[in-house]
């Protein structure tokens, strides 16, 4: 009995290690190609918040790394951040760009987040991401009806919390944009 008990704790030890090493193998293995996959999707995402942008350059001011987008001729056309912040069940990440000269949102799009799905979930949703686009620099208010105001954003249906908490986060984007790149005109 007793050397039963031993064969299999030696038989499970084992197993255990040479799973370990099984899963480290592979994740090194593919870490490359998930940085890759990552990298490709912030390039995506950056030019899509920044339509008129052909190519961009990494800047770090004051501690926050900013994405700032040249047209053909190399002209500055705007900037994007990625930025987290809370949501209602986790983290929300998303990309906003902006043209911090003419205080305006170009448009978000939302990285990631782990918000109900069906319901936050929506904040994905282009009806969703519309409500900023192309809106001037404000403090927004989140409306249960559609938006009349130029600093309304409509809320989704069910999922008002979510709302609140991307609007947030576009709100500190715009602050730390207003900080670095200049201030209320």
């Amino acid at each position: 009995m007793k050397d039963s008990m031993t064969k299999l704790i030696i038989t499970l030890t084992v197993i255990g290690i040479v799973s370990a090493l099984v899963l480290a193998f592979v994740y090194q293995w593919t870490l490359p190609y998930i940085k890759e996959h990552q990298a490709q999707e912030q390039k995506e995402a950056i030019f899509t918040v920044l339509p008129e942008a052909v190519e961009y350059k990494e800047v770090k001011k004051d501690s926050i790394t900013f994405y700032e987008g040249f047209d053909k001729s190399g002209t500055r056309v705007g900037v994007a951040q990625k930025i987290n912040g809370p949501g209602f069940q986790g983290m929300i990440e998303l990309m906003i760009g902006v043209n911090p000269e003419s205080e305006k949102i170009y448009g978000i799009r939302i990285l990631g987040h782990e918000e109900t799905p069906g319901l936050g979930a929506n904040i994905e949703g282009e009806k969703y991401k519309n409500n900023f686009k192309d809106k001037v620099f404000a403090d927004f208010k989140v409306v249960k009806r559609a938006a009349k105001a130029p600093s309304e954003v409509e809320a989704i249906a069910g999922a008002t919390i979510s709302s609140r908490k991307v609007t947030n986060i576009v709100e500190r984007a715009i602050a730390n944009v207003k900080n670095v790149y200049g201030g209320d005109k």
